[in-house]
């Protein structure tokens, strides 16, 4: 018997996020399309006037915050218009259309920042303080002092301006090849049954209790990488001089000081962090150990650390799931929960489940303008259960950033981005716990946990590992190819294998491919530990009801970029520049895996 995925056409509009929200229809976006299009020339009439005076300098801020914000609304509907059916060509024409519009415009505006830096500081604080409508930029103003040694001349602005333009292209070549031209076999399990592979998929086959049916699976993914191997490394070494070029061009030492500097990171975070994963190795090396005995078998393969104990995983459907998240939400207050259920259940932010064409995994999107936009690749499970708890929370940081900043402040840092989205699971799975006593039940809660914190504990932090070894070997102008990439993966993974684990260094070693949109964003993995390990901290004083914790966590979510990640993280409660929080978020991770060994004993 064969799982069949269903056509888009065959998903209830229930399950659909609503983009009738933006434009009706593709008519009307096309109309706006080419109306902004036209707009875009009134940005080069400000080009050698900023400095003329505060009311010119508030005409600018007003038509660049008009003009983005439409291309936001367009860009929005064009990509989530695609990602549901990436076989539409009429929907991939719309989206690389939008794409090349917000590069248009960007490329029109690559002459303000330099020209702004012209005017001295003290004069733009003082215009700032005498028109209204520039009073809300003080902290622009900051920091456009604090990145004035790494703006260029207009003229090499507008160049990497288009060289993004170029990279955001290869780019999307990439995600394109994954999700179109891989033509993974099917999984085929013990009793013949077969099921499609693709990446939405994944999770459900990594947890399936049928053993065949996950070797099967994770052979056939890690194969067709494999296949595709020095096309992925190719990509990989692009990624990596293109960062290191801009990185250069700037006056930057590396890439890793850019990548810091842009967010007013201390240059010593990421190698802190992976110090502190390395020394928590061995609760790792014990919880392979625990799952081993678990599953009673000899030796664990790859394809066992997400197997699920339960022989039959609990049914979650999507209603009963979004239910017991509004209960584990509740803590936050009712205007939050109240946001949360009109968002999925009335004003349409979620697209439910697989079908054919659509783009794999999760991911919440939207722009100052629209509401938010989350999509799901629900199977109903458990670990579906989590990821809609997990995207809500992106998708509640975007509607009280946009509702409570405006359009220059309207976005988030990657640093701190995975602290709302872990934030809601952590309340969720902590009422469920509290109120689920079916075994099965408290299984699979643990389960997904797990999932997450070997995403987030393990894969992320070794893979921040592999991309920092990277850069420091091309920076210092030696060569690396496709073997050099997979070896060095596959040595990483081993030791937080710690022996405990059957090693197939072909297909573990190929790891790194499979998450080159991630490493295309170069030395973003890392944050996801971040933001698991704050996440934690921070539900932690919300369930303990501190005081002020909701207050202070509410005003996190709404700051977007008005304050820099650390400084709003400090103010939620927790302090990321020490260890403290991923110390304690790995005692999380032991105590998970007390209860996982304890409840699989008492299951037995």
């Amino acid at each position: 018997m064969t799982k069949k995925i269903p056509l888009r056409s065959e998903i209830p509009d229930e399950y659909t996020w609503d983009l009738q929200s933006i434009f009706l229809d593709d008519d009307e976006w096309e109309v706006q399309f080419e109306f902004i299009q036209n707009q875009l020339s009134y940005i080069t009439e400000f080009q050698g006037r900023l400095g003329n005076n505060a009311i010119f300098l508030a005409n600018w801020f007003n038509t660049i915050e008009s003009i983005f914000t439409e291309i936001g609304k367009i860009k929005t509907y064009a990509e989530l218009s695609y990602v549901v059916d990436m076989t539409n060509q009429e929907a991939s024409s719309r989206n690389t259309r939008a794409q090349n519009l917000l590069s248009q415009a960007n490329q029109l505006n690559a002459f303000s920042k330099p020209e702004l830096l012209t005017i001295d500081i003290d004069i733009l604080r003082h215009w700032i303080k005498s028109v209204p409508r520039l009073a809300h930029l003080g902290h622009y103003v900051d920091e456009l002092e604090r990145q004035k040694p790494h703006v260029c001349t207009p003229d090499v602005e507008l160049v990497l301006s288009s060289l993004q333009e170029i990279y955001n292209s290869m780019v999307t070549t990439q995600t394109v090849m994954v999700n179109n031209d891989l033509k993974f076999p099917s999984a085929v399990g013990s009793n013949s049954e077969t099921i499609p592979v693709t990446y939405g998929m994944m999770t459900t086959l990594a947890t399936h209790p049928d053993r065949e049916m996950r070797r099967t699976a994770w052979e056939s993914h890690a194969d067709q990488h494999l296949t595709f191997k020095n096309t992925f490394a190719g990509f990989l070494t692009t990624m990596v001089k293109h960062q290191q070029l801009i990185a250069k061009t700037r006056g930057h030492g590396s890439v890793l000081e850019m990548k810091c500097h842009t967010d007013n990171i201390p240059l010593e975070v990421l190698p802190n962090l992976i110090d502190t994963f390395k020394k928590h190795l061995p609760i790792w090396h014990r919880y392979w150990r625990v799952k081993r005995k678990a599953l009673g078998y000899d030796v664990l393969h790859e394809y066992d650390i997400n197997a699920s104990l339960n022989k039959h995983d609990p049914h979650v459907p999507f209603q009963k799931a979004a239910d017991w998240i509004y209960e584990g939400l509740k803590p936050l207050g009712d205007e939050y929960v109240s946001i949360a259920k009109r968002g999925m259940e009335e004003e349409g932010w979620v697209d439910v489940y697989p079908n054919q064409g659509k783009d794999g995994g999760a991911f919440s999107a939207g722009s100052h303008g629209t509401h938010p936009f989350f999509m799901m690749n629900s199977q109903d499970k458990m670990f579906s259960l989590g990821t809609i708890a997990h995207e809500l929370g992106h998708s509640m940081n975007s509607y009280y950033t946009y509702h409570a900043q405006p359009y220059v402040y309207a976005d988030y840092s990657l640093f701190s981005v995975e602290v709302p989205s872990n934030f809601n699971q952590v309340l969720v799975r902590d009422y469920l716990l509290k109120n689920l006593s079916d075994v099965n039940l408290q299984i699979a809660v643990i389960e997904e946990a797990m999932l997450y914190f070997h995403r987030y504990l393990f894969l992320m932090p070794t893979l921040a590992r592999f991309e920092l070894t990277v850069y420091e070997h091309m920076a210092h102008g030696k060569g690396l190819n496709t073997d050099d990439f997979i070896n060095l993966m596959a040595d990483l993974l081993a030791e937080g294998y710690g022996g405990e684990v059957h090693i197939d260094r072909q297909r573990i070693g190929i790891t790194w491919a499979e998450f080159l949109g991630h490493l295309s964003m170069s030395y973003y993995v890392y944050t996801y530990t971040v933001g698991l390990a704050a996440a934690h901290s921070l539900a932690k004083h919300v369930l303990a009801n501190k005081p002020h914790a909701v207050e202070n966590y509410l005003k996190f979510i709404k700051c977007g970029t008005s304050m820099y990640p650390l400084d709003a993280l400090k103010m939620a409660g927790v302090d990321m520049t020490t260890s403290t929080a991923i110390d304690d978020a790995f005692e999380v991770l032991d105590n998970c895996i007390d209860q996982l060994e304890s409840l699989s004993e008492r299951q037995g």
